[in-house]
């Protein structure tokens, strides 16, 4: 089975929850859809996520630029990752770069798994299984009222965690939000929370060890600039509450890295961020080397296909963002991720909300 063409569609989708966060608002999923046609009839299916329309053309672009390098290869993803990885060493395989290879690895397995009619879950080894699940979709920066309410309404979708956003101007705000939310959920409902990067060092250490003393906290997400595996390092040494990284892990090869420098007590890889589906399965392996619990971040439809296949399996990130332009969403159940049966990804687009979304 060889690549025909590869077809990029840029959409809007709207949030049912608008998200602002320490480094800005999300209003709308903003999506590059991406269709891998084959000749023998299968078309293989992902999405990418952009962070606003701006970024959607230079994006789109590559992935382009990419099906060209491709056309007529086999549907081999792991030759497709080499050869790509070949051709872009000199400019670099990471940021934008890095997720047009993984929305062509995405779709590529996809399309794999419908040719041999499994799901990617049993192509990857594993058998499909319930995949627990947090509810990601609110929590933002916004008055504690609201707050409530919202963090109410997200349990009462039947989830066990939540997960509340962080990094307001002054650490007595972050406080204040912190228990106006832990006693609207209860002491039966888990609670993570995330910086976005907000934080200094310094700081990080001065509103951990406050989150430390308020205790109930499951992790604190990046609570300062990605990248810096020093500090992070610091931090996961001297703040009890366990130090979540991973979203922002470019490729496996950067994860190998944090974990080395100790940065982190749990993981939580992007399938965009850390190279589609063959860029997670490496990380995987490191994560069961470093005995590393692992979790998801966005991609709920791909992401519970390989949390089963992976060892340290640990949390899923449930947003329901791409909803609007997919035919058959991620279904839940009880707090749970419910693996689709269909073969590849599960993944088929509703063309008519495509055509309604588009840019």
């Amino acid at each position: 089975m060889k690549i025909r063409s590869i077809r990029c569609r840029p959409v809007s989708a709207p949030m049912k929850r608008p998200l602002t966060t320490s480094t800005g608002a999300v209003t709308a999923a903003t999506l590059l859809l991406i269709d891998l046609e084959t000749d023998g009839g299968v078309i293989g299916r992902s999405y990418l996520f952009s962070v606003g329309k701006h970024n959607l053309p230079p994006i789109a672009k590559l992935v382009e630029a990419m099906a060209e390098m491709v056309k007529g290869d086999e549907v081999a993803p792991l030759d497709l990752e080499r050869k790509l990885r070949a051709r872009y060493a000199l400019l670099g395989v990471h940021n934008v770069v890095l997720f047009a290879m993984a929305g062509i690895d995405m779709a590529a397995w996809d399309a794999m798994g419908q040719s041999l009619k499994l799901p990617l879950v049993r192509l990857l080894g594993a058998a499909p299984r319930p995949i627990q699940a947090y509810n990601s979709k609110g929590l933002g920066l916004i008055p504690i009222k609201a707050l409530v309410t919202e963090a109410e309404e997200l349990v009462a979708e039947g989830f066990r965690a939540v997960k509340l956003r962080m990094g307001r101007a002054e650490a007595q705000d972050d406080l204040e939000a912190l228990r106006a939310v832990k006693k609207a959920i209860g002491s039966n409902v888990g609670l993570m929370v995330d910086f976005n990067q907000a934080l200094t060092v310094a700081e990080a250490l001065r509103r951990g060890r406050m989150i430390d003393d308020e205790g109930g906290v499951y992790w604190i997400e990046e609570p300062i600039r990605a990248d810096d595996f020093a500090g992070a390092a610091r931090l996961t040494r001297e703040i009890a509450t366990p130090i979540q990284l991973g979203e922002n892990f470019m490729g496996p090869e950067q994860m190998a890295q944090a974990l080395a420098a100790g940065a982190c007590d749990f993981v939580m890889p992007d399938a965009q961020r850390i190279g589609g589906v063959t860029g997670w399965m490496r990380a995987a392996a490191l994560a069961q080397g470093a005995g590393t619990e692992m979790s998801s971040h966005l991609f709920p439809e791909v992401s519970c296909h390989l949390l089963a296949a992976t060892p340290t399996c640990h949390w899923l990130e449930y947003v329901d963002w791409a909803n609007p332009v997919l035919a058959q969403p991620v279904e839940l159940k009880d707090g749970y991720a419910i693996i689709a049966s269909q073969p590849g990804c599960g993944i088929a687009w509703d063309e008519k909300a495509v055509a309604r979304y588009a840019l």
